[in-house]
């Protein structure tokens, strides 16, 4: 897998690593990261195929995971070679690279928070990230000189203003007055029943502590999720942030904040810290 793009906020001695989600990039919780930054220094991540990172020809969680665990590893290890604890948190697409992390590499992880969403199928619903990627293919990118340009063309599709900024981010000059989108939007497409699925592997359940966040409004997160995702992980708590949808961090920022700062604090007895 190619260069994965990342940045480091705050100054904190503590070690926090956001993945975001789908069409997503690292910077969309760097106002969470600002806010937990005295006590908290946080990596941003591009996730592959989305910002600045690179290209890869195929999706796949366990690679996805497994190259993630080897930036971890490498930016957070101390000059000994000793790893210091790490808090990961994922939303949707990165809530699952998320939790297939912890699950292959417990070592890296002293705790798991995953936002708005399970291990298994997704499914996919009417304004879903089917019809939302569908729209972004739609866009006659040939005709446009500036980012309203693109708007315009998504207005009908997507009526919703904040999701069409959100996708928007994503628009890119790409020299002489046109535009291009960052992600590898093509193979993103081709491969949502991988990126909605979850992956075939074996691992033990993971032990750390886990904070599993669900947005009241979602329907990313259902009952019949329950019992797969505390047989993976055992330790896990389960909290709805009300008046929320699938982006909770940003429907939700301060309740969202709130929460994830108390499971933070929250001591681990079973890690060497005990932090």
């Amino acid at each position: 897998m190619g260069d994965i793009a990342y940045q480091l906020v705050g100054s904190g001695a503590r070690k926090l690593v956001f993945f975001h989600g789908l069409m997503g990039r690292g910077r969309n919780f760097g106002a969470i990261a600002r806010r937990l930054g005295d006590e908290f220094t946080s990596l941003l991540v591009d996730m592959p195929n989305h910002g600045e990172s690179a290209w890869t020809e195929s999706f796949s969680y366990l690679d996805m995971a497994d190259a993630l665990a080897e930036v971890v590893r490498d930016e957070f290890a101390s000059s000994d070679g000793k790893l210091e604890s790490v808090a990961l948190v994922g939303h949707s697409m990165g809530g699952k690279a998320a939790m297939v992390l912890a699950l292959r590499h417990p070592e890296l992880i002293e705790r798991l928070a995953v936002v708005d969403i399970a291990p298994g199928a997704s499914g996919s619903s009417p304004g879903g990230f089917e019809d939302l990627l569908t729209s972004m293919t739609t866009v006659d990118l040939t005709t446009v000189t500036r980012r309203s340009d693109a708007d315009a063309q998504l207005l009908d599709r997507i009526p919703d203003t904040t999701i069409r900024q959100f996708l928007l981010q994503n628009l890119r000059p790409a020299g002489s007055g046109s535009y291009a989108w960052q992600p590898n939007l093509a193979m993103l497409t081709g491969a949502l029943d991988e990126i909605l699925g979850w992956p075939e592997f074996v691992a033990p359940p993971y032990t750390g502590p886990v904070l599993w966040i669900a947005g009241e409004k979602s329907n990313y997160i259902r009952e019949e999720d329950d019992a797969l995702m505390r047989a993976l992980f055992p330790r896990v708590r389960k909290v709805t942030i009300r008046d929320s949808g699938h982006w909770v961090h940003s429907e939700q920022p301060e309740r969202f904040l709130a929460t994830l700062r108390y499971f933070l604090d929250q001591p681990n007895p079973e890690h060497p810290s005990g932090v």
